[in-house]
C-alpha cells in the first residue's frame, strides 16, 4: 500500500516571488513589481536634518537668548550638516567649474564667488520663529562663515570648543545647506520641483514658488 503525502504549499522565494508569480513569469504573463523613478538624495538628507531640528525646537525655543546654549544633540546636528554642506558645495563647484579642483572652504570660495554671487547675500527664513539667517555673508567680506570655522573647531578640538556646538551656529548651518540645495538644483535642468516641502525653512520668493505637483504633493518649484 502505498501512501500518497499532500503536496507542499509554496512559499515566495529569496526575492520574494510567489508560485504563482513565478509561473506568470514563465508563461511569459506580466507580473507585480514596484516602480522605481529617480529621488533627489541630497534633499532627502536635508529633509531628515531638518526633522531632527524641528524635534530640537520642542526642547529649546528658537529665540536669540538661546543662541548660544550648546548640547551634544546640536554638536551632532552641527558635525553632521557641515558635513553635508562639504558633500554638496563641491558637486556645485563641480557644476560650475568642472574643470576646477577644489577641496576646501577657501577654494569653494574663490570659485563660487563669482559663479554665484548671489549665495553670500540671499536670506533664508524661518517664519515659525519670526527668524531670517544670511548663512553666507561673510563670504561678502571674503571670509569663512563663522559657522563653518565654529564646527572645524567643534569636531577636531570638541574639548575646548564644545560651546561652539551652539544652536546659533546649528541654525546658520542647517539654513546654509537649505540655501545651497537650492542653488545646486537650480543648475540641474531635468529638475523642476523639491518634493516634499520643507517644514521649517522658506527660501526668497525668486527663487522657488510653492505649489503641489500633479501627485498632490506639497513641494518647492524652482524659479530659473
Amino acid at each position: 500500500m502505498s501512501l500518497e503525502f499532500p503536496k507542499a504549499i509554496g512559499r515566495p522565494d529569496l526575492m520574494g516571488n510567489s508560485p504563482s508569480d513565478r509561473m506568470a513569469e514563465k508563461k511569459g504573463a506580466p507580473k507585480m513589481a514596484i516602480k522605481e523613478h529617480p529621488s533627489l538624495s541630497y534633499w532627502n538628507y536635508y529633509l531628515a536634518l531638518e526633522a531632527d531640528l524641528a524635534a530640537l525646537s520642542r526642547y529649546v525655543e528658537f529665540t536669540k537668548e538661546n543662541f548660544h546654549t550648546y548640547s551634544i544633540e546640536m554638536a551632532h546636528l552641527l558635525l553632521t550638516t557641515a558635513s553635508e554642506v562639504d558633500v554638496v558645495i563641491k558637486q556645485h563647484c563641480a557644476q560650475l567649474a568642472p574643470d576646477e579642483k577644489v577641496e576646501n572652504i577657501c577654494q569653494y570660495r574663490k570659485v563660487l564667488r563669482p559663479l554665484n554671487p548671489a549665495l553670500e547675500k540671499t536670506k533664508v527664513f524661518l517664519p515659525r520663529f519670526g527668524l531670517e539667517l544670511i548663512p553666507w555673508k561673510n563670504w561678502q567680506k571674503d571670509k569663512t562663515p563663522c559657522w563653518w570655522s565654529d564646527h572645524a573647531d567643534v569636531k577636531h578640538c570638541r574639548g575646548d570648543h564644545y560651546t561652539k556646538a551652539n544652536l546659533g551656529n546649528v541654525l546658520n548651518a542647517v539654513g546654509g545647506l537649505f540655501l545651497l540645495l537650492i542653488m545646486y538644483y537650480r543648475e540641474d535642468q531635468n529638475c523642476h520641483k523639491l518634493v516634499p516641502r520643507p517644514a521649517l525653512f522658506k527660501a526668497p520668493d525668486e527663487l522657488i514658488k510653492p505649489g503641489a505637483p500633479l501627485d498632490g504633493e506639497p513641494g518647492l518649484f524652482i524659479r530659473r
